[in-house]
């Protein structure tokens, strides 16, 4: 599936492939794929490459469970900033995983209001 930010995208993969992601990126994945399939973007041929890549690629990152902490985050993030709550929970998860030291960890986002969000909490936000 190409899209405007694809190469891009690639390119940032390529530079560092250690990926750390929220326990949703699967189920928001599969949104993506079935919301192009619904709007016939996608036949079902490129709906199963898609998806068998998807779970090649979900078998390499790190995921950050559900957990309190998490949970706090988004708490905390939706009262700070103009987020919602997929995003503050994507945030909060990179806070957990940089271990609350959020400029050791670089944050990937195509989101305007998440990258402020993420700036402003002091993570390092890749230009896509």
């Amino acid at each position: 599936m190409r899209e405007s930010h694809s190469e891009r995208m690639v390119e940032i993969l390529a530079d560092d492939p250690a990926i750390a992601t929220w326990w949703g990126s699967s189920v928001e994945c599969v949104s993506a794929i079935a919301r192009l399939e619904r709007e016939s973007a996608l036949d079902g041929a490129d709906v199963r490459d898609a998806m068998e890549r998807l779970k090649e690629a979900a078998q390499l990152w790190a995921e950050v469970p559900p957990n309190p902490p998490v949970r706090d985050q988004a708490i905390r993030l939706l009262r700070l900033h103009r987020l919602r709550a997929g995003d503050a929970l994507q945030l909060a998860a990179a806070i957990v995983a940089s271990d609350f030291e959020p400029g050791t960890l670089e944050f990937v986002t195509l989101d305007a209001r998440q990258a402020a969000a993420a700036e402003r909490e002091g993570l390092r936000v890749v230009p896509g």
